[in-house]
């Protein structure tokens, strides 16, 4: 029997409870989850995360009492033949590609930690009743808001008493977007543009004026001043005739050349001089943490989001779900509290021990390969009484 380590076999059958006696080879992984599809590892990515609420290490992230969500849609796989039925095509003069999309919502964490809490495949029939002649922008707009109305029973049902604030980009802002949070009790916090609803942000403008003493000034260690700004009660018709009423709030950051950057956002949250800061600068400007600690991340490192790690359509997600799950295993190493308190042992610091992150890594398969895990290794009680805290300093 071919081996690649001399316990490798004995310790894959203690960590997985089985009683193999030949180990995988290259496809035995594709063809197992060929087999039992792609539910059972979203499954385990939800009870992952109940585990991690119920231990309270995101409890810090908390924004006045509700837990951030971020949501957005990126890019996962791109072919140049249709690989599936639910292949979004999108052509660009004499070449046609086959895309697959994914919607997903984050929670974030301490330590700007962005954990998968749910996943929507953006598939052909969300573009079906897209006007032939719209846009790309359009077609990805329309997919987008669709995916989100699948999206938010899912969240639901996994997490029936998280009290959610959903956190966007501006094309959350409209009707579809506001229903769902009302529907299902959650916030809402998106960012606020002149382009999206522009008679909504005149009208912000205009009594932005008028409210002079609505504002909170900060100065930054390094010299940086922010000028925060609200106004209460907006009002917004949508296209279906439903009334909604919102706040808004501003930030104006001048650097100490001189340079000045506005953000803006619409919120169901209270806002007010107590509030105001916190929800700008721990809520509204956090957005970006779903793109670069979350999607960037998977894209431009080993994890490699953007490769089809196999052709079968079932099989294609269930290793979207494994790179979620892989991806949070690494985030908590890599910012928890297990490998500081290892460190603080032997007198280092965390990467002191290992030199990187993927050296790291490469060490754990070397020892799955060479060395005889202990029984501790695979003691589920053990396991039950560790507690990873997140760094937010």
């Amino acid at each position: 029997m071919a081996r690649s380590g001399p316990q490798v076999l004995d310790n894959l059958n203690r960590l997985a409870g089985t009683h193999q006696t030949t180990l995988p080879v290259n496809k035995t992984l594709d063809d197992f989850l060929g087999q039992i599809g792609s539910q059972p590892l979203a499954d385990l990515r939800t009870r992952l995360l109940r585990n991690l609420l119920r231990q309270k290490v995101f409890d810090d992230a908390r924004l006045l009492g509700y837990r951030l969500v971020l949501i957005d849609a990126t890019g996962h796989l791109r072919f140049h033949q249709r690989h599936c039925e639910h292949c979004l095509v999108r052509t660009h003069g004499s070449c046609t590609l086959y895309l697959h999309q994914v919607l997903e919502a984050k929670l974030l964490g301490p330590a700007d930690v962005v954990a998968s809490l749910g996943t929507t495949f953006i598939e052909n029939p969300d573009q079906a009743d897209v006007p032939a002649d719209a846009g790309v922008e359009r077609r990805k707009q329309d997919c987008e808001l669709k995916a989100l109305q699948r999206l938010a029973p899912q969240l639901k049902k996994d997490f029936p008493q998280l009290p959610i604030c959903l956190c966007g980009d501006g094309l959350y802002l409209c009707g579809a977007t506001l229903a769902v949070a009302q529907d299902n009790g959650w916030k809402f916090l998106v960012i606020f543009k002149p382009g999206r609803l522009p008679s909504v942000w005149a009208e912000f403008q205009r009594l932005l004026a008028l409210c002079p003493e609505q504002k909170v000034e900060t100065v930054l260690p390094d010299g940086t001043r922010q000028l925060y700004r609200w106004v209460q009660g907006l009002s917004y018709t949508d296209s279906e005739g439903r009334t909604w009423t919102f706040n808004a709030l501003q930030c104006e950051e001048t650097d100490p050349a001189g340079k000045t950057t506005t953000w803006a956002w619409a919120t169901d949250l209270p806002v007010n001089r107590r509030t105001v800061v916190a929800i700008a600068s721990r809520g509204g400007r956090k957005r970006w943490c779903l793109e670069n600690q979350g999607f960037n991340t998977q894209k431009n490192s080993d994890l490699r989001l953007e490769h089809a790690y196999s052709h079968g359509e079932e099989q294609l997600k269930a290793f979207y779900y494994l790179l979620q799950i892989a991806h949070l295993m690494l985030q908590l190493r890599e910012k928890g509290s297990l490998l500081r308190q290892l460190a603080a042992e032997v007198g280092q610091r965390p990467l002191q021990l290992f030199g990187s992150l993927k050296n790291m890594a490469r060490r754990l398969l070397e020892s799955v390969r060479h060395l005889a895990w202990p029984e501790e290794a695979f003691s589920v009680a053990a396991a039950r009484r560790i507690q990873v805290r997140l760094d937010s300093s």
